[in-house]
Parts: C-alpha cells; sequence; structure tokens
C-alpha cells in the first residue's frame, strides 16, 4: 500500500462500522466524522455536552442531524460514556476528540468498564512520505515510555498485525537506534535490537521479519544501506519502525507531520475495539485519516 488514498479506498470497500467519539465539539474532528460519514466509511455518535457539540458543528457548516448524539454533560465522564456505548453494542470503534489524553487513557485501562485485552497498549502511525515507496509505521509516540525487550517483542507483533490486515503479508521492522552496530553497554537499545533480530531469525517473533540495529537512513534509503554495507530484507526496506523509545518516536512523529508536511494516522493497538488517538493539535485531515486506518486495520 502506497499511500493513504489506498487506505481510505480500503476502508470504503469494508462495511460501514460505528464509531463512538468522545468530545465531540472538537471542530477538526467534527470535520472528520462528517467527511468519513459522507464517503461511507463509518457512521458516528457523538458524546458531550448536547449544546456544545451542536453549537460547534452549526458553527462550521456540519448538520447535527446527520449525527446520533449522545448528551454527557460531565466533561471527566465523556470518555467512559462513550466506552459505555461500545460495551452497549452501538458503537465499534472509539476516537479520541476533545478530552484530556489522560483521562481518555484512563478509562480505556479501567479493568471494569475499560478496553483493555492485552497485557500492553501501543501507538502506530502510518505514514505517506513523499519520498519513500510505500506507508511507513513508526511506533511508539505516544504511550510506552522506555518500553522494555518483552515489551517491544508485543509492539512489533501488534504493529505487524495491523500492516497483515493492509495487506503487507510479511512487514519488515526496522529496529532503529542512533546507530547500527553494537554498542554493549553504553547503547543498550543497540544490544535489544540484535536480540530482537535473532529472535526473528529463530522464529520466536510471528508474522514479521525483524531486523536490526539499524540508522534510520539504512533503514528507509537502499543507497545508504548498501553504503555501509548492510544487507536483509530489511535494510532500506522498512514497513515499521521500532524506536527505542517514547522520545525517539515522538520526535520522529512530529518531524514528519510538522517539518516534512506528511500526511498519517494513528491507532493504538491492544484494546477489545479499535481505538482512534490523535493530538488536539492534529489536523482533521490527519483525524479523517486515522479514521480510515481504524477501519481498513480492523
Amino acid at each position: 500500500m502506497k499511500s493513504l488514498e489506498e487506505l481510505i479506498d480500503r476502508a470504503k470497500s469494508l462495511p460501514g462500522k460505528k464509531i463512538s467519539l468522545a468530545g465531540a465539539h472538537e471542530q477538526d474532528s467534527l470535520i472528520a466524522a462528517e467527511r468519513a460519514r459522507s464517503h461511507g466509511i463509518a457512521d458516528f455518535i457523538l458524546v458531550g455536552d448536547r449544546t456544545e457539540i451542536e453549537a460547534s458543528a452549526k458553527k462550521i457548516g456540519i448538520d447535527p442531524g446527520n449525527f446520533e448524539i449522545q448528551h454527557e454533560p460531565v466533561k471527566k465522564k465523556i470518555s467512559s460514556t462513550a466506552i459505555s456505548v461500545i460495551h452497549d453494542g452501538r458503537a465499534d470503534v472509539l476516537m479520541k476528540g476533545l478530552v484530556t489524553t489522560a483521562n481518555f487513557m484512563r478509562a480505556i485501562l479501567d479493568k471494569k468498564t475499560g478496553l483493555l485485552s492485552s497485557g500492553l497498549l501501543s501507538h502506530l502511525a502510518v505514514f505517506e512520505i513523499k519520498n519513500y515507496p510505500k506507508l511507513l509505521g513508526v511506533t511508539d509516540a505516544a504511550i510506552n515510555i522506555a518500553p522494555t525487550l518483552g515489551e517491544k517483542i508485543t509492539m512489533i507483533e501488534s504493529a505487524a498485525s495491523v500492516f497483515r490486515n493492509l495487506g503487507v503479508d510479511d512487514p519488515k521492522v526496522a529496529c532503529v537506534c542512533a546507530v547500527e552496530k553494537v554498542n554493549p553497554g553504553k547503547m543498550p537499545c543497540t544490544e535489544e535490537a540484535a536480540v530482537l533480530a535473532k529472535m526473528s531469525q529463530n522464529g520466536q517473533i510471528q508474522g514479521a521479519t525483524v531486523d536490526g540495529p539499524f540508522g534510520l537512513d539504512n533503514a528507509v534509503s537502499p543507497a545508504a544501506a548498501k553504503l555501509k554495507n548492510i544487507g536483509g530484507d530489511v535494510a532500506g526496506n522498512a514497513d515499521i519502525i521500532l524506536c527505542p523509545d517514547i522520545e525517539a518516536a515522538n520526535v520522529l512523529y512530529k518531524t514528519l507531520a510538522y517539518l516534512a508536511d506528511c500526511d498519517c494516522g494513528a491507532i493504538v493497538i491492544g484494546t477489545s475495539a479499535p481505538v482512534i488517538l490523535t493530538s488536539r493539535a492534529d489536523s482533521d485531515e490527519t483525524k479523517f485519516a486515522s479514521i480510515a486506518l481504524a477501519i481498513a486495520a480492523s
């Protein structure tokens, strides 16, 4: 899959889903929701204060009558109410609008009423990059601060499962560090990358080909990989970038989004229902692409 447009077309071809949008008075989220509705990708239940939602929709020329509204005037309850809509069978996907990330994640992680299905949640962003020949995944820019080796395995398998659902039979995962050589003691992420590569060779990581350590250049550039004599199926040809920690992933995410002007979609993996998690600063285009990604990947 080379572009987000292909991903959007895939989402259009799938049976309709319904999305529970928490904090639906946020205008960019409403624009993305209306676009997804008009394209036949998904319908929405808008969760939040009815008066605020209707006023925001009318301000940007959207008819609030196009959507079902779940009135929840208490701001701290909006996220949990949006999740209850899913538990009631009225929606299939959860989306973050104008609610705090802390409150949103707390509601997801609630052991009794949340959406936690696996032992680990992770964040996956999928970018369309003008000079890269296919979509590129980046994990994890939002949730796992300093993932352990075991957590990285789960993150790899979760991200790879999304790419397989998008039609990539054997996703190639590059474990990216500052350098492409193992540096014992001083750079633990390079040691972990080498372990992950060996585990992949031994069949201990399923559903993907994992290699590393890589510098970012030789993970995505065949010329850089050739220049540094780095071989293998992943070198210069990554589908997914596994970053060493949240700091590296977040900087890469925002560099691609704000300096390289790349479009992307972002979701949370490891939940019992698909979850769309974007920043308040993200555009309606990013939020629309994230909706398409959640539907296509599910």
